[in-house]
């Protein structure tokens, strides 16, 4: 059997890669071990947010060495995927996901599993149209074997890194006689994060395959994914699949689970998803509580409609400060008074993922009953 372990890092900015480096160094973990590794920098997490490049720079620099390859093949063996972005009182940090051989022979109930794959290199004018929601969505299938997850329902979190378009991409697909979805950069992140959060949904079952065409995207709002979690930057231009999950064949220390936030303030979900995952907690969780909360991955966005639960909010007419930057700082703070901690991997940019203005929370917990190594 094999088991997942998840450590949470500080940074004190985008390429610090310290932490990551001592737990390497004290033989906590094997960098040959590492299977993912999520980040949350803090740039604008727009189009021009290059901290996300420069955190993978630095991680691929560090570990390259323990790897014993290039810096440019370290991404051939670990997922990596940074989130712009940590407004309000979100504090940047990394998590990363080691996979192990455990001395378990089986394991009573399914525990923390992960599964991670790409997809072929995507087209500029594939980008956010039905080639993309298929890519995706056999990625996500080829993950979720890849974890042993075999069931639909098993799958609490699917973390997506997905391109953009620039002007230089939209001119590509021109001079070979395509159109991209369309020539702005900053519309081309939400086409992106939407499709590919329609591929997590059909690889899923949330969405029918007979409901999706190229108009749907950021369009049918009323389809989505509970599960998926969408970034867009500009350093790649495939799609980059983490598929968290239980499953009985892993003997992990850890489960995770999740609910769907129906609006930025729907602390019951938060609520929920610690208690599917074993916490039963009545308000803030206290340290104890707290310290087995191996991560908290949520996603915001403002509800188009300019409204949360009938009153006003400004997010989309701001313009001074972009919407996404708004909701995650709103989000990030209902979820820091449940939890008591600010390093929350809070991503913004929600289309298709949760329903409008809303958004997937999934939680990873340390088990009361441990697992031995």
């Amino acid at each position: 059997m094999k088991r997942c372990d998840v450590f949470r890092l500080p940074t004190a900015h985008p390429a610090d890669v310290s932490a990551l480096l001592a737990l390497i160094e004290s033989g906590r973990i094997q960098a040959h071990d590492i299977r993912a590794i999520l980040g949350k920098t803090e740039g604008n997490g727009c189009v021009n947010d290059f901290t996300r490049a420069y955190a993978l720079a630095a991680l691929r620099t560090a570990l390259a060495q323990p790897l014993g390859c290039t810096p440019d093949q370290v991404g051939d063996r670990i997922a990596m995927v940074m989130s712009g972005g940590t407004e309000g009182g979100l504090s940047p940090h990394l998590l990363v996901f080691t996979a192990t051989a455990s001395a378990a022979t089986s394991h009573p109930i399914p525990t923390l599993a992960i599964g991670t794959t790409t997809t072929r290199a995507l087209q500029p004018e594939e980008i956010g149209r039905i080639p993309q929601i298929e890519a995706t969505a056999e990625a996500v299938a080829s993950a979720m074997a890849q974890a042993d997850i075999t069931r639909a329902e098993d799958v609490h979190y699917v973390q997506v890194k997905c391109p953009l378009l620039t002007a230089e991409r939209v001119a590509q697909a021109a001079a070979r006689g395509h159109t991209a979805v369309t020539a702005d950069a900053y519309k081309s992140m939400a086409y992106s994060r939407g499709a590919s959060a329609l591929g997590v949904a059909l690889a899923l079952h949330e969405v029918g395959r007979d409901a999706l065409d190229d108009s749907a995207v950021c369009r049918r709002l009323d389809l989505w994914s509970g599960t998926a979690s969408a970034s867009a930057g500009i350093e790649l231009m495939h799609n980059e699949i983490i598929v968290l999950g239980n499953s009985r064949s892993w003997a992990s220390d850890a489960v995770i689970a999740h609910r769907v936030m129906r609006d930025a303030i729907d602390l019951p979900a938060a609520f929920g998803a610690l208690a599917d995952a074993g916490l039963n907690p009545t308000g803030q969780l206290n340290q104890q509580e707290a310290d087995t909360v191996l991560a908290v991955l949520a996603k915001a966005d403002p509800a188009v409609s300019g409204q949360i639960r009938g009153a006003r909010h400004i997010m989309l007419d701001d313009s001074d400060i972009n919407a996404t930057r708004h909701a995650r700082a709103l989000v990030g703070g209902v979820l820091a008074g449940l939890t008591g901690r600010t390093d929350l991997f809070v991503s913004g940019g929600a289309e298709h993922q949760g329903p409008d203005g809303g958004g997937p929370i999934a939680v990873i917990v340390r088990r009361a009953d441990p697992v031995n190594r």
